[in-house]
């Protein structure tokens, strides 16, 4: 997973096919167990937390990644849950991008070690 959430997102304007079901595969694994790969067009993720005001803030701390990499995921935030959706919209599908930020979502949600 750390070598996929040290990558930086690629602009993608289209033009270039989605994933297949063996590149979806292949980086799949580079991801948390979390991220269900849906219909293979899209990740999903919902983090559980303790309250309304935890999600938002998460939230928060996930648009900021995702304007620095300027590959921005559906955020569904709603009371104790977090629900992150990601897919290229230009290609209405799987990118390499999505997997890119799924793997620095993954980090930000890993528990920090002293």
């Amino acid at each position: 997973m750390d070598a996929l959430a040290e990558r930086n997102c690629v602009p993608c304007r289209g033009g270039v096919p989605p994933l297949g079901p063996e590149a979806i595969d292949e980086l799949r694994g580079q991801i948390s167990p979390e991220w269900a790969v849906v219909n293979g067009h899209h990740l999903e993720r919902q983090v559980r937390l303790k309250n309304f005001g935890q999600a938002m803030a998460l939230a928060n701390r996930i648009a900021v990644i995702a304007e620095r990499q300027g590959h921005h995921p559906d955020l569904l935030v709603s009371w104790g849950r977090l629900t992150v959706t990601l897919f290229t919209h230009a290609i209405d599908g799987l990118h390499q991008n999505d997997f890119i930020m799924a793997a620095r979502i993954d980090a930000l949600l890993q528990p920090s070690v002293p």
